[in-house]
């Protein structure tokens, strides 16, 4: 019945991240925006229901295609830093 949800698309944009938090969904688009990366956060969280689990509480950070490998590797940088 239920499918694991996947990123819409969106023209020249690519989803490079995804979270059931509004603050790591944030901080990760400061994080981007101090590397000069724009980004822009798409939410799917239901509004009518204080969800932040699951399938209705899906945010998804988009960049421009062009900048798709940097945004990645930044990330991947910043979740290998905060594990250390």
């Amino acid at each position: 019945m239920f499918t694991d949800p996947k990123p819409d698309k969106v023209d020249d944009w690519v989803c490079v991240f995804e979270t059931g938090s509004d603050i790591e969904a944030n901080m990760a688009k400061s994080y981007l925006n101090n590397l000069q990366i724009p980004s822009n956060i798409l939410s799917k969280r239901d509004s009518a229901y204080s969800l932040n689990v699951g399938d209705m509480a899906l945010i998804f950070l988009y960049v421009p295609n062009e900048y798709e490998k940097k945004a990645r590797e930044a990330l991947s940088n910043l979740d290998e830093d905060t594990q250390d």
